[in-house]
């Protein structure tokens, strides 16, 4: 579609990134790029309809089984679905599973929507991703090869070098900054064929890189706040959104929060 498409309605569907994790509000919810995506397909289109069934911690699986069959059902012109790191980040996985869920979740949702877009995820650069990247990669060709098959777009968030700078990220390192998501949200907008309002992909201004014992204080303050207590979630199979809801369930006319449509 060109500048002049026509979106009334949109669904996301997935997990922490999807749900808008780090981007906090004064009132202690978090909006993020599909709320800030919503916002801006809103202001073009009276009557405009979003749902986001994303909840933090869910693996593709549970997308797949909790969350596709009612995106599915809504009937939305657009449809994002992004999935699969919360498993690749796992101390083990069986990434053939990843895919029979993935093809399963792409297969009930691309014929139920006029336009479904994946995602090529962010990938922050340090030694925790670095380990990961193989199974990141290997997802990444999965969700590249999906697309093709069912004429789906594709948002290349990982090869923005941008998004792998630091300052991009929240403090524990797994979700973005309000800057890293209002980015993803023009990302998409630009892939849905709308007018770019910037270029998304610009590097940050230099900065000076904080001292050695700086650094280290922030590590080990990481290490204990969110590392810690992650791989713990990791081991014991538990997960931080057990029992969450999903922050807006129905596909209802939307209203962008206080300070939501500003960037």
């Amino acid at each position: 579609m060109g500048i002049n498409a026509s979106y009334t309605s949109f669904v996301a569907v997935g997990d922490s990134f999807t749900e808008g994790m780090s981007d906090l509000l004064p009132d202690g919810s978090y909006r993020g790029w599909a709320d800030l995506l919503a916002a801006r397909l809103a202001a073009r289109e009276p009557g405009f309809r979003y749902a986001n069934l994303a909840v933090r911690g869910k693996l593709i699986g549970q997308i797949a089984e909790e969350q596709v069959p009612a995106a599915a059902a809504m009937g939305a012109d657009v449809v994002t679905l992004v999935g699969g790191l919360n498993d690749a980040l796992r101390p083990k996985v069986d990434m053939g599973r990843v895919r029979g869920h993935l093809e399963e979740a792409v297969g009930l949702l691309a014929p139920s929507c006029k336009t479904l877009v994946l995602m090529r995820s962010p990938g922050r650069n340090g030694p925790v991703m670095e380990r990961f990247r193989p199974r990141m990669e290997e997802l990444f060709g999965i969700v590249e090869e999906l697309a093709a098959r069912h004429g789906a777009l594709v948002v290349d968030l990982y090869g923005a070098e941008v998004l792998g700078d630091q300052r991009m990220w929240d403090v524990d390192r797994l979700h973005l900054t309000a800057e890293g998501h209002r980015r993803v949200a023009e990302a998409v907008w630009q892939t849905l064929g709308l007018p770019a309002e910037d270029d998304w992909r610009a590097g940050l201004p230099p900065t000076v890189r904080p001292g050695w014992a700086v650094r280290r204080s922030q590590d080990i303050g990481f290490a204990r706040e969110h590392l810690l207590p992650w791989i713990g979630r990791r081991l014991t199979g538990r997960s931080s959104g057990d029992g969450r809801p999903a922050k807006r369930p129905e596909l209802a006319p939307y209203q962008a929060a206080s300070g939501e449509l500003s960037s």
